[in-house]
């Protein structure tokens, strides 16, 4: 169980390493600042002095740690059986959840909601190439446990009752 969390917890570095790979793309393609919310957040959960500084080294702390923590829960997906895309598309709204309730937990973020149209498409994309990276290579490291849905039969095709 330990080796799963870890290699999960592997699985989410990686995916937040390429995630601001493509971030950093996207800020040259459109211009878009970086974004001290993550650094913030982290300082307001752990009440260091100065909280709203912008701080690089923050930022990077919070969004690896956050990205390691989402990745250690995407390994008991893939140990459930709960793989491939449609499991890494639940997971990038695991992913948005957990920043966004630290964020407006501590005040320094708000509703996603409430953002502009633009800012939410860029931040779900992010999310969700984080999402994909981590599910490929939890997938990839991870087996589904052998009490899982693994062995029952393929159940794609059928939607009537959804059962």
């Amino acid at each position: 169980m330990t080796t799963g969390i870890l290699k999960g917890a592997a699985a989410g570095l990686v995916g937040a390493a390429v995630m601001t790979a493509v971030e950093k793309v996207e800020q040259r393609v459109t211009g878009r600042p970086n974004s001290f919310v993550p650094g913030r957040t982290l300082a307001h959960l752990l009440r260091l002095p100065e909280p709203d500084r912008d701080s690089l080294a923050r930022n990077w702390a919070m969004h690896y740690f956050t990205g390691a923590a989402a990745g250690a829960l995407r390994a008991g997906m893939s140990a459930s059986n709960l793989r491939g895309p449609g499991a890494s598309a639940m997971h990038t709204q695991l992913r948005l959840s957990i920043d966004q309730t630290l964020e407006n937990l501590t005040g320094v973020g708000a509703p996603p909601w409430t953002w502009p149209r633009e800012e939410l498409v860029i931040d779900v994309l992010h999310k969700g190439v984080y999402a994909f990276v981590t599910g490929a290579v939890a997938d990839a490291l991870i087996r589904p446990l052998p009490g899982s849905s693994a062995k029952r039969p393929l159940q794609s095709l059928r939607l009537s009752g959804f059962s």
